[in-house]
């Protein structure tokens, strides 16, 4: 099985996870680069992704595998996909690789928090996200439940970068359980509304196995 390694950045985080299935698809094609398809009565090019990158966040970590089909070796696929790609996606490796993507349990994330006020907490949000516990409300599919997701992170750094904006690195576990940059900044507001920012963005930047051996 073969592995892209590509970020997502600029103009290319507004894709969506679809859009950006039927970008790889294409973007295949056009470097003609063949592909393994499956089997049956309608087959469709075979692409699996880690884990599907929600709208609007970047990323130097993602992954996809797919099977070659053809003579081409892997190290000449990036340059050949890079070359119709559109701006924003960027391959920066193709290997092969027996890991499977579930065997992925941590994400390094940053994310940058704007506060329409300009006055910014890093000291209590520090101090929250790195306390013993953090209670939160989760929804499930059949549910609403309330959890102790401190165990979920395993490092968290705020820092004040600026007027009304911080800068937050964190460690978070991903898989089942999991807890997302966006489920973060939600616990923030449930459990000290104040330090609740007005708008936040993130960027993932390395993931791990369980071991926290970064992961390929």
């Amino acid at each position: 099985m073969n592995r892209l390694l590509f970020k997502k950045e600029g103009r290319g985080k507004f894709i969506s996870h679809l859009d950006l299935m039927r970008t790889m698809q294409r973007a295949f094609i056009r470097a003609g680069v063949p592909i393994k398809h499956t089997e049956g009565f309608n087959p469709h090019p075979y692409m699996t992704f880690a884990m599907p990158l929600p709208v609007g966040t970047e990323s130097v970590c993602e992954l996809m595998d797919f099977g070659l089909a053809g003579p081409i070796p892997a190290k000449d696929v990036p340059g050949l996909l890079n070359a119709v790609l559109p701006e924003g996606i960027e391959i920066t490796e193709c290997y092969e690789s027996e890991k499977k993507f579930k065997d992925i349990k941590w994400l390094d994330i940053e994310g940058l928090l704007f506060y329409d006020s300009k006055v910014t907490y890093a000291d209590g949000l520090a101090a929250l996200l790195n306390g013993e516990k953090l209670i939160m409300e989760k929804k499930t599919k059949r549910s609403t439940v309330t959890a102790d997701v401190r165990a979920l992170i395993d490092s968290c750094d705020v820092l004040s970068v600026g007027s009304g904006e911080l800068r937050l690195r964190a460690r978070l576990a991903v898989g089942d359980p999991a807890l997302s940059p966006a489920q973060l900044i939600s616990a923030v507001g449930q459990n000290a509304p104040e330090l609740m920012p007005d708008f936040a963005k993130f960027r993932r930047l390395e993931i791990y196995d369980k071991d926290f051996r970064v992961f390929r």
